[in-house]
């Protein structure tokens, strides 16, 4: 028997697209003389939907679009479609709605449902806001072979593997006592660096231990915040099948396929980092109907990045670089840019903003007289540019792209209704270390970053002489404290235990708290860490901690 595993990119909402795509992967299986189609987790409405799925009359178009796609499907292939079914017992037991459930359809209809038994609440998961979920392990039976059908977190809570357990109960465990011949997981499980790996070592962990191949088929594309990077693999006692990464596949595999010889996952994350965000920025501007991009261009590293990844994303001629200079502005701010202009073969505009910064001195003036020159000053010149860039936007139809980064981000290096501006903040979850190499990668060949933007102290350059140092921590130390107390959530002790002093470390912590109203109203920033400032970021804005 021959598998296919359709690795997708849907859109959220789009019924009849998603449907479509469906549809042409199973023709696709079909002609590769496949038996069984496998699609991602809520493939059917894309992942994840939100409140979406508290609109009554969007859960009954996809259970119409369902019986729709069962129809169009060939008739001799079975498949299996993640859907939100509707839970006919809620009202009488006060449950949820909702099922996360995969659907299997064959010979024209719709024959089964399976629902998810693990609902997932942490990090950007919300799901028992939603769904119920399951009580029993799905199986079904075709060709005389026995397949266990689990769902994405279905396959995280293997005792002996994460050494606990976060649910009382392990499908996968389940399914192997009820002696099934394979298990399948469908999943819609989002990137973040190094992944793959863990989720690699998980699966053949769970191969071996119960002696079952498994076939595991992620989504991939950019929705929102979130990327997924697909790498779908076929797995029985080691891996007998990788699907390509960041990009839509469909492969076919024989149920009895052996382990090979593949490449190696790669040490060097900036490779796997560029190619998730350009994926994000791509998608994101696709699937929100911008056809274009606008960005920032200071001279500076964070600005020449973000560049690059839309460049890359959407292609040179979809990418305007704005140029903004200030009395303050270094020459080599504006050489530096258009020699990454140059490189990059965007689009530029050159807008002095000093004529709008003494009108809004003279403005100012009556109020701001007998003062000292201060930070208030200092952002007038980030609310100039962002009203220009904002204006631009719109006048054009273009996206805005922010270009601060995770440290700025983290700690409030930002100005409101400045710099933050814009519809993505597409390296919002790099700190600014990784910025420098993921630059540094980006040269490995040829010159895309000028060497000058690498070398070069970063600055705001809103005042003679500015250095971000003069208000910060070196990055170095910046970022690891950062690392500790946002992603791997160490205590004062342990950060301090590391050899970092404790007035710099409290001052980081203060920061952060204290930047929490901003990252508020800031733009979506694309997810690559186990710890964005994104969907799975829950603060509160008034707090006093300490």
């Amino acid at each position: 028997m021959k598998v296919a595993i359709a690795q997708l990119n849907p859109t959220i909402g789009d019924l009849k697209g998603n449907a479509a795509q469906i549809l042409a992967a199973a023709e696709g299986a079909i002609a590769q003389g496949a038996n069984l189609l496998l699609t991602p987790e809520l493939s059917l409405c894309g992942y994840p939907p939100r409140d979406l799925l508290l609109q009554p009359s969007f859960i009954t178009a996809m259970a119409d679009q369902l019986v729709e796609l069962a129809q169009a499907l060939p008739p001799a292939l079975t498949t299996l479609v993640g859907i939100a079914q509707t839970n006919a017992q809620a009202q009488e037991s006060g449950q949820k709605p909702l099922f996360n459930a995969m659907a299997l359809l064959h010979g024209g209809e719709v024959q089964q449902f399976f629902p998810k038994r693990l609902l997932p609440t942490y990090d950007v998961f919300d799901e028992d806001r939603y769904f119920e979920p399951g009580d029993q392990p799905n199986e079904f039976t075709l060709e005389g072979i026995r397949f266990g059908v689990t769902i994405c977190e279905d396959l995280w809570n293997d005792d002996q593997f994460w050494g606990k357990r976060q649910y009382s109960i392990n499908p996968i465990a389940d399914l192997a006592n009820l002696g099934v011949n394979v298990i399948l997981n469908l999943s819609a499980s989002p990137y973040r660096v190094g992944i793959q790996a863990l989720r690699e070592a998980m699966l053949i962990h769970a191969s071996q231990r119960f002696n079952v191949p498994i076939f595991y088929v992620n989504q991939v594309g950019g929705n929102d915040d979130l990327i997924f990077d697909g790498q779908s693999v076929a797995v029985h006692g080691a891996v007998c099948h990788r699907s390509a990464a960041f990009r839509t596949d469909l492969a076919v595999v024989d149920l009895t396929a052996k382990p090979v010889q593949l490449p190696p996952l790669a040490d060097e994350p900036m490779a796997e980092i560029w190619q998730a965000l350009v994926l994000g920025v791509r998608d994101y501007a696709r699937k929100c109907g911008f056809k274009s991009v606008v960005l920032g261009l200071s001279g500076g590293i964070d600005s020449a990045l973000v560049a690059a990844i839309a460049a890359e994303a959407l292609g040179p001629d979809h990418v305007l670089g704005v140029l903004m200079p200030s009395p303050y502005s270094s020459d080599h701010s504006i050489t530096d840019a258009e020699a990454l202009v140059n490189h990059l073969g965007i689009q530029r505009r050159l807008i002095p903003i000093e004529p709008a910064m003494k009108a809004f001195d003279q403005l100012l003036d009556p109020l701001f007289r007998g003062t000292e020159f201060g930070i208030a000053e200092e952002n007038l010149q980030s609310r100039i540019r962002g009203n220009v860039l904002m204006a631009i936007a719109n006048k054009f139809g273009h996206l805005l792209l922010s270009t601060g980064n995770k440290s700025e981000m983290a700690v409030g290096y930002c100005t409101l209704y400045g710099d933050m501006n814009g519809g993505l903040a597409v390296i919002a979850d790099v700190p600014k270390t990784q910025v420098f190499a993921l630059c540094r990668w980006l040269n490995r060949e040829r010159e895309i970053i000028p060497p000058n933007v690498i070398t070069k102290p970063p600055s705001a350059e809103l005042k003679p002489g500015q250095l971000d140092q003069d208000s910060l921590p070196p990055y170095e130390v910046l970022d690891d404290i950062l690392a500790r107390y946002l992603e791997e959530r160490q205590g004062m002790g342990t950060i301090l235990a590391a050899g970092h002093d404790r007035a710099t470390v409290e001052r980081v912590v203060r920061l952060v708290s204290r930047a929490e109203f901003k990252r508020r109203q800031a733009p979506p920033g694309l997810k690559i860490t186990d710890r964005a400032f994104g969907t799975g970021w829950r603060m509160p804005i008034a707090c006093r901690m300490g």
